[in-house]
Formats: C-alpha cells, structure tokens, sequence
C-alpha cells in the first residue's frame, strides 16, 4: 500500500508546488528528504512519475507548521527540489512560494480570518527571518482571484498579498558582505558578494561580453560563459566558507545591466544554471539592497537616492517587479530594516501527495 500526506497544491508568485504540513514529515532528514524526492518525482528531468513540472519554477516545495515562537504565527520552510538529481535544497528561500504561505496558514485554520484583511506573522527558517503577510480575506474567507493586481510572468490579475520582511541580512552566512567587501575579484571577474534575503553573486553583463538582453536559449547553449559562472560561483562558495556549492543553489547569480523601461535596474537571475523566466522576489530584494550601498556593483548601474526610503524596480526578462526598500543609516554604513513586496497566489487543490 502506499503512504499518503496531506497536500494542497498552489501557485504563489511565478512558483508553483505542494505545500505541506511540516509535522506530517519525519523529523529524520534524510528520511524526509527521501519522502520529497518521491512526491516531487525527482531525479528525473521529467519529473513523470511526481508533482514537480520538470522546470527550476515549478520544482519547489513548502513546509508549514503553528509556531510556538512568541509573536510568531507560522513557521515556513522551503525547499528546492533538484529536478534531475536526488537532491532537496533548504539552504534558499524563495519569495514567490512565501507568498502562498499565510492563505494556506488561514485555511488550515491556524490564525484565524479577519475581515477585511488578515495579517500573519511569519518565520522563515532558511534565512532566520520574519515576515509580515497581509492576505486579503472579505468576510473572513481568502480572497485569491478576485482583485485587480497583476504581476509580471503570471496571466490575469488577483487580490494582492503583501509581504514586509524584516531581519534580511546575511540569512545565509551572517553578514550582509560575506567578504566584507562591497566588490571583489573572483575568477578574473569582478563581483558583489550580497546576503540580503537571499545570497547572490552579482556581475555586470558588459563584464561577461552581455548586453543584459540575451534570453534562455543564449545561456542554454553557451556552455562556456556559463562555465565560467560556474567556477567564479564554486570559487565563492569557498571563499565565504560554504565549502563545495556545485550541488547547492547557493548563492544565485544576478547579471546586472542599466534599466530600459524606466526602472532602476535590469537582472537576468540565474538559478544558478538556468535563466529564470521572470525573477525570484528574495532575488530582487538582495539587488535592491545592493542598489543602496555605495561601492557595489548595482550601485554601479542602478538608478537610486539617499533617502531612507525607495522603491526599486528591477527589470527582469518577463516584465519587472517592485520592492520597497528601507535602510536606516547612511549609503557608506547602513543597515535594513525592511523590504516589502506585493505578490499574488492561488490555490489549484486540496487533497494528498502519494509516496
């Protein structure tokens, strides 16, 4: 007979995939890993036999369970499921998938709806993080379709959720320059180190030979370029003290340009060997933290002010997306104190995930 656990599939952002009850799963990792692999299909570049789409976006996983920290509602963990090998990620997070975690914490009933709008604190075990939540909830049910908001890389428009996220700095190795500098030297390539909700490396696209406009058939098939990411990415890894990062998704890659279309900057995010279709929300909140500090690469490129306060609009090859911005200090020595950003969700079904 096979074994069976609770699962409700949903799209959350420009991600999509199960989100489960994480005290349903084996305190074991590996024995919760296996249990993963199994229910998203992998390894197997078509993912036939599991839930996952066979793509970076739609390969993702979400865990969820009350949290007994004090002002604390949910506790989230996400994972990254590698497609073609038998490999669960948890050192990222994504912001898309996040978006999908309060709507699923209301239905479960573990913070209760209030009309017209109900907030839900979370915490992310990824980075050490918490995140405010505002989902939309007309008489006290979640509102998911009905509203007029749209996001660049998703079709029709829906109620928007709002995400504040507090405490973003060095989530992944404890400081916000994990050199402790704003650029460096890597591989012959010169670089920004950036822990700021997520971890990334950071390269201008003239420095690659790139005009910041090639698509995902370019990087596809320039095997070569893409090496060279590789190793200035592995290089990283050890530098920062991570050790071996060719199994892991850490830290991502941003290849930074001028914004074209009246935003403050252009990234082509790669995750990390494949160009995302659109561009990860913690992705965009590391850039734009990066944007605000003197001495980066997308200080460089980006349009930006001194102020406290700015929304950035990162250029991305689906459109763009917006993040709010707040920093207190000044661009030579300064500190976060927020990122928000607007994101939609829907749930597709209730049921169980088979293993």
């Amino acid at each position: 007979m096979m074994n069976r656990i609770p699962c409700t599939f949903m799209r959350a952002g420009t991600s999509r995939g199960p989100f489960l009850d994480l005290r349903d799963l084996p305190e074991d990792i590996a024995e919760r890993d296996r249990i993963l692999l199994k229910i998203m299909g992998s390894p197997d570049k078509k993912q036939i036999d599991g839930l996952g789409g066979a793509a970076f976006v739609t390969s993702k996983l979400v865990m969820v369970q009350p949290s007994e920290r004090e002002g604390i509602d949910v506790d989230y963990l996400f994972a990254q499921v590698i497609i073609d090998k038998p490999i669960v990620d948890t050192k990222p997070t994504c912001g898309n998938m996040m978006s999908g975690v309060a709507p699923f914490a209301i239905e479960k009933g573990w913070v209760g709806a209030t009309h017209p709008e109900t907030t839900v604190t979370v915490y992310n075990f990824n980075t050490n993080s918490t995140i405010e939540m505002v989902v939309q909830t007309p008489n006290e049910e979640v509102n998911y379709c009905n509203g007029d908001f749209s996001i660049d890389g998703v079709s029709g428009t829906g109620a928007p959720i709002l995400m504040n996220l507090s405490g973003i700095a060095g989530g992944a190795t404890g400081k916000l320059f994990p050199t402790g500098n704003q650029r460096d030297i890597i591989n012959g390539l010169e670089v920004s180190i950036v822990d700021a909700g997520n971890l990334m490396m950071l390269v201008k696209a003239e420095d690659l030979g790139l005009t910041g406009l090639e698509d995902k058939v370019f990087f596809e098939e320039n095997k070569e370029l893409m090496a060279r990411i590789e190793a200035t990415r592995c290089e990283i890894g050890l530098k920062i003290g991570m050790g071996d990062v060719s199994e892991s998704v850490l830290p991502k890659v941003g290849i930074l340009s001028k914004a074209r279309v009246g935003g403050t900057i252009k990234s082509q995010y790669l995750t990390p060997r494949f160009l995302h279709p659109t561009h990860a929300v913690s992705g965009a909140v590391c850039i734009g933290t990066a944007c605000k500090v003197k001495g980066t690469i997308a200080a460089d490129l980006a349009d930006v002010n001194d102020e406290a306060f700015q929304k950035i609009i990162v250029e991305h090859p689906s459109g763009v997306i917006p993040v709010n911005i707040e920093v207190t200090g000044n661009r030579d020595n300064f500190s976060v104190v927020k990122a928000g950003t607007l994101r939609t969700a829907r749930k597709i079904m209730d049921g169980y995930a088979y293993y």
